[in-house]
């Protein structure tokens, strides 16, 4: 039996590219098992690169794994893999460089046995990626470890923002079929699973691209109708791309399967129009305003998430000020704060106008107070109610009670036996513990079949 270990870095889709890959590994007939890191014959590193530091931790990544695994192939991919392999070949250790073109084959590289790098230039597989404009259809379904899965259903992205490496890393927008998305989320559905989050680089765009054209509001729709599963995600979406037609789909209060969470991660990025058309995003301070105001006034209790990139080259004092009064004034649950990275290869890397380190941490520490107390007053909003949660496999590991999670991404924390994981529990919230986190006892009425 060969054992193998994969180390994930970055984002969701990256989480939903290593689990499909270790589940292909898994679930062959190549006589692979999974293993804790340091006992591995092959180890797996997907990286990311989306800023210096994700970069840099990424090698570090790889340099631990070395270290752990004497003796084992190692194996890079990911962002960092396709956008600077040169880097990681440089690197005493590994074997096996894949970029993201080839990550979808990156089993049978492995099946195929990584040879052992002794000396010259490390074997790389990084073809450019601009011009691939078909879905690279994951060798499995991610479905490991966790109670809500992920499942990929597009890739790449066409805005070329003027801070983002991405589309560098990761080609122009594909979108996975919609038979194919109904397919997985039926298998999903008959293991077991409650809950799937549809992920994407640029989900937005989902559609745009195949034959005849769809969109995702479609993908949605058709999802509701299979009725294989009982909630669906969306993991982020931009504000120009999250329609009307969306919001009354997650408004439309109609349970069942197939019911769309109201839950909407969006990326601002900032709240100053100079900034924003800086930025070439394609909206404005009081677009976002008003999508906000019209999310919340058609789903009070919807949990609204906001990216934040702060120091963007020529990002004034009053720039900040207006990002800062932007969120302020508006029901959002909670905030990711992100601190501008130069990266080479997009034209803010040579913009003028950079912002001191300094300036950029006092700035973002402050957005992630405001951010704190967002989140705390949405989850106060709670106490007195009654959630459905999707309680979770895994207890908490601080105080060993299970933990769920609502439609609305509120986590909740209630005791109760292990046969309830994996189920929909109705739970009165009581208090919100000092952690922040919203605890309640399980109303004993009924146990939810659904959401």
């Amino acid at each position: 039996m060969k054992k193998f270990a994969i180390k994930t870095l970055g984002c969701k889709v990256n989480q939903c590219e290593s689990e499909a890959i270790q589940n292909a590994l898994v679930e062959s007939d190549q006589g692979f098992a999974s293993c804790d890191d340091g006992m591995a014959d092959v180890v797996i590193v997907n990286t990311c690169t989306v800023t210096r530091k994700a970069a840099m931790q990424s090698r570090q990544a790889v340099r631990q794994a070395i270290r752990a695994n004497p003796g084992a192939r190692i194996v890079v991919t990911g962002c960092h893999a396709q956008t600077a392999p040169a880097e990681l070949a440089a690197i005493d250790g590994v074997d096996l460089i894949v970029g993201n073109r080839d990550k979808h084959r990156i089993h049978q590289q492995i099946f195929a046995e990584v040879p052992k790098h002794t000396g010259g230039d490390t074997p790389a597989v990084c073809p450019d990626i601009a011009g691939v404009d078909q879905f690279e259809v994951l060798p499995g379904i991610a479905h490991g470890g966790r109670t809500r899965p992920f499942l990929k259903i597009q890739d790449g992205c066409n805005s070329f923002c003027t801070y983002c490496i991405v589309p560098h890393a990761r080609g122009r927008s594909r979108s996975l079929p919609i038979d194919q998305v109904l397919n997985q989320i039926g298998q999903l559905g008959r293991l077991g699973y409650r809950e799937v989050v549809l992920t994407g680089i640029h989900i937005g765009c989902y559609g745009q691209d195949l034959t005849p054209a769809t969109g995702l509001y479609d993908l949605l729709c058709r999802i509701r109708a299979a009725g294989a599963i009982d909630r669906v995600r969306v993991s982020s979406i931009e504000p120009a791309e999250l329609s009307d037609d969306i919001i009354s789909l997650a408004a439309s209060g109609e349970d069942g399967p197939g019911r769309l969470c109201p839950h909407f991660h969006i990326p601002l990025q900032s709240g100053d129009d100079r900034i924003l058309k800086r930025m070439h995003r394609p909206y404005g301070r009081d677009y976002f305003k008003e999508l906000v105001q019209n999310i919340i006034g058609r789903l009070p209790d919807a949990a609204i998430g906001v990216d934040t990139l702060i120091g963007f080259p020529g990002e004034t004092d009053d720039a900040f000020e207006n990002t800062y009064a932007l969120i302020h004034s508006l029901p959002v649950a909670y905030l990711h704060v992100f601190p501008f990275s130069a990266r080479e290869g997009t034209p803010a890397f040579s913009f003028k106008e950079q912002i001191l380190t300094s300036v950029i941490k006092k700035r973002c520490k402050r957005m992630r107070r405001l951010g704190t107390d967002k989140r705390r007053a949405f989850y106060k909003r709670t106490i007195g109610k009654t959630a459905i949660v999707l309680v979770e496999e895994t207890r908490d590991r601080a105080d060993g009670r299970l933990k769920g999670l609502t439609d609305n991404y509120i986590p909740v924390r209630f005791d109760g036996p292990d046969d309830l994981t994996n189920t929909f529990q109705q739970v009165d919230i009581q208090r919100i513990l000092s952690d922040g986190v919203p605890e309640g006892t399980k109303n004993e009425h009924r146990t939810l079949v659904s959401a």
